[in-house]
């Protein structure tokens, strides 16, 4: 569940391949702030940048960016293309259609998707042509090097677990489901996404041959949910792809995160899996208790890559492949490595490193310091690294911002990222890796005494951000009931006055296992919250990635211990710490685990807080066991079903903990908000917090979305959501009662 509820990164992904249908252009909005205050109407009109792509020859960059129109409730994607310096910004793309996905296939011709096809322009927005005929069906596309080939993505039909209705009832509406993983993230399954090879012809005009690569097997690639074209890759001599696949369907897959790198012969149509040896063959399991038991985890087992293996890329002489990979079944929260394999000796080795690897590129031949960069969270926030042969690992970025994306920008010399912090959005810049010193270091930790120079390319939401005023954020380390030292960061509210007490939030983070980073959020903004007069109090608890794998996994099994601690711990500390802390106007706020933590608090908090607010939060775990539909997560964090007797330890502390078994408890204002269509935690979870609370005669809200997921993607329903969450904390932390 990790990967689902990083909110900033995840969440970008998801609104930037939104392909909104429009009548009216909806473009970048001059516009003039009646306030000095974000609202929720200024942080919907900014722009989002998406997809990022540097010329073969380093000298431009085209851009992908989204904006959104709360009257028309609907997204708009365009393109933009600028020199390597940051000028010469030019909007290429101004028709209704969202264009997205740009990628260059010469120095002055750009790729792109519009409408589900494939289309080139010039560099400067001319000549625009249609190169793919595959009736909408394109929603993703990969050229191979030499562009004599593509990759297009292409969802198909899939009735494994849902079965096809009668053709001679056309009408009928019910889906007869006969195994698992039958729904996925906001979706029932009734279609997978298949990679399908096509010839390119002069004028890169794309041929209506196609071979899909999976050929006859009943499995998606790339993965669900969120998976794309990163998922495969070409290599250097466009013979062969590399594609990310986990290779099980129904009840196998629900309980797996298994998935492998294949490769694909283009010639000879063969498939190898790099990751395991032809002959392996997976231990039978039991699918009601956790994975990091049984044989599948046993140490002679884990040599064989049987946790997450996904986002290949070839190194640029084509000798290595890299990839992500997690050790265990099971876990996907497991430590991200970063893995090289040797297609010269089938050799595997992966990068000695303290925490998770969330993106990397190969480092250009001509940098004799570095193999390959990639970006971690380390201490709340995620900069920049480079790594040699020998594993030694140098931080090339020191900032507190969060760095979300990182490619070469094909000069020999640079990286071409985007970056984002709690008080700035997304932009994208150029980074030159300039190593000082060649200290001594230990594995797992980086060098000191290397840098790089950082050059700003876009200000996307200056003409915005240049009439807001910002809360200042502040770094605070405390010490946890267990003798640790716990980072949170503190936002200060907006109008911040010395001497003045304000209204103060926790602010709980899902996952469990993802980072209270520098994420920039377009719902769980700590600007708008600091812009509503608030202090915003963001612990790094127990179970979080940036402070060492055993931190993290401490949580497993134990939600309602050590984290829930640190929780109480950081807010007391505010409290009887900052000066600037209003000790009797607390409230706490979270989404997914965040959610869960607010409804178990509201059993244990004695009285701290003065209002709660969960959003798709976990309220009735033994009701999630069966009701999630990645059923590895609930399995790894419960340890088994609820149904077994006797129970181990793990289990048993966790379905007695459950908020659900605490409501009697329950004293405290509390505001429930879900997605009707959130998959991963039920809607009736929610329904059933407040309807116990309303029950009970304490004040509650419930705001459902019938047609949001886990998420709040409409512009409409985001402003909704906004109004109604500051509404209720005004209520119960502003207004007298």
């Amino acid at each position: 569940m990790k990967r689902l509820l990083t909110f900033a990164a995840l969440a970008l992904m998801v609104l930037g391949s939104m392909q909104a249908q429009t009548t009216d252009v909806i473009g970048k909005q001059n516009i003039k702030l009646k306030s000095r205050m974000m609202t929720p109407e200024a942080l919907w009109a900014m722009g989002r940048i998406g997809a990022t792509a540097a010329s073969p020859d380093g000298k431009k960059i085209v851009y992908q960016v989204g904006y959104y129109s709360v009257k028309q409730n609907k997204s708009h994607q365009v393109l933009y293309v600028m020199n390597a310096d940051g000028n010469g910004q030019q909007l290429l793309t101004t028709s209704a259609k969202s264009d997205t996905d740009p990628a260059w296939l010469d120095n002055n011709t750009i790729a792109f998707l519009s409408g589900g096809e494939i289309w080139s322009m010039k560099a400067d927005g001319t000549d625009r042509r249609q190169l793919s005929k595959t009736d909408g069906q394109a929603e993703g596309f990969l050229f191979s090097p030499d562009h004599k080939h593509v990759i297009i993505l292409k969802s198909i039909p899939f009735h494994e677990v849902i079965q096809e209705n009668p053709s001679d009832l056309p009408k009928a509406t019910g889906r007869r489901v006969t195994d698992l993983m039958y729904r996925h993230w906001d979706h029932y399954v009734e279609s997978i996404q298949h990679p399908f090879l096509y010839t390119v012809t002069d004028g890169f005009a794309i041929g209506s041959d196609a071979i899909d690569i999976l050929n006859g097997e009943p499995y998606e690639c790339p993965m669900e949910p969120f998976g794309g074209i990163e998922q495969l890759a070409w290599s250097p001599d466009s013979k062969s792809i590399a594609y990310t696949c986990r290779k099980k369907t129904g009840l196998e897959y629900s309980i797996s995160t298994d998935s492998d790198i294949y490769l694909y012969n283009i010639g000879t149509r063969e498939t190898v899996n790099l990751c395991k040896p032809a002959d392996y063959v997976a231990p039978k399991v039991n699918p009601t208790i956790t994975l990091a038991t049984q044989a599948v985890n046993a140490p002679e087992n884990l040599k064989n890559n049987v946790g997450y293996d996904q986002n290949p890329q070839f190194s640029p002489d084509g000798k290595y492949i890299a990839w992500l990979s997690m050790e265990r079944d099971g876990y996907e929260a497991d430590l991200n490595r970063l893995f090289i394999y040797s297609f010269k000796d089938g050799t595997k080795r992966y990068i000695d490193w303290k925490s998770d690897v969330e993106a990397f590129c190969w480092a250009p031949q001509e940098d004799k310091q570095a193999i390959l960069y990639f970006l971690s969270v380390w201490h709340g926030c995620c900069n920049m690294y480079s790594c040699n042969w020998k594993g030694e690992v140098k931080q090339l970025t020191e900032t507190w911002d969060d760095w979300t994306s990182l490619q070469l920008a094909n000069d020999g010399k640079r990286i071409l990222a985007t970056r984002q912090s709690l008080s700035a959005p997304t932009d994208i810049y150029l980074v030159t890796p300039q190593p000082k010193a060649k200290d001594k270091k230990q594995k797992g930790t980086a060098a000191s005494g290397s840098a790089a120079d950082i050059q700003q390319l876009t200000h996307e939401n200056d003409h915005i951000l240049s009439q807001l005023t910002f809360g200042k954020m502040q770094q605070r380390w405390v010490k946890t009931t267990d003798g640790k030292e716990m980072l949170v960061w503190v936002m200060l509210p907006a109008n911040y006055e010395e001497g003045k007490k304000y209204p103060t939030l926790l602010f709980c983070e899902g996952g469990p296992q993802s980072p209270v980073s520098q994420f920039w959020s377009y719902r769980w903004n700590f600007q708008m919250m600091a812009a509503n007069g608030y202090v915003v109090i963001a612990p790094n608890r127990h179970g979080l990635p940036g402070f060492g794998q055993e931190w993290k996994e401490e949580i497993s099994g134990d939600w309602t211990g050590q984290c829930m601690q640190d929780y109480l711990t950081a807010i007391d500390d505010a409290a009887q710490n900052l000066p600037f802390v209003d000790k009797d106007r607390l409230g706490a706020v979270g989404a997914s685990f965040g959610g869960f933590s607010v409804y178990f608090l509201a059993g244990i908090h004695e009285k701290r807080f003065k209002a709660f607010i969960a959003h798709d939060g976990a309220f009735n775990l033994a009701a999630m066991y069966l009701e999630t539909e990645e059923n590895w997560f609930s399995n790894w964090e419960y340890d088994e079903a609820y149904w077994h007797r006797p129970q181990m330890p793990r289990a048993k502390k966790t379905y007695h903990d459950s908020p659900h078994k605490m409501v009697e408890k329950w004293d405290t204002p509390i505001l429930c908000i879900h997605g009707e269509k959130d998959y991963r935690i039920n809607y009736t979870q929610g329904m059933q917090a407040f309807n116990a609370a309303r029950m009970k005669g304490i004040p509650a809200e419930f705001l459902v979305f019938p047609d949001e997921n886990h998420w709040v993607l409409k512009p409409q329903n985001g402003i909704l959501w906004q109004r109604t969450f500051f509404n209720w904390l005004d209520r119960w932390l502003k207004e007298k009662n």
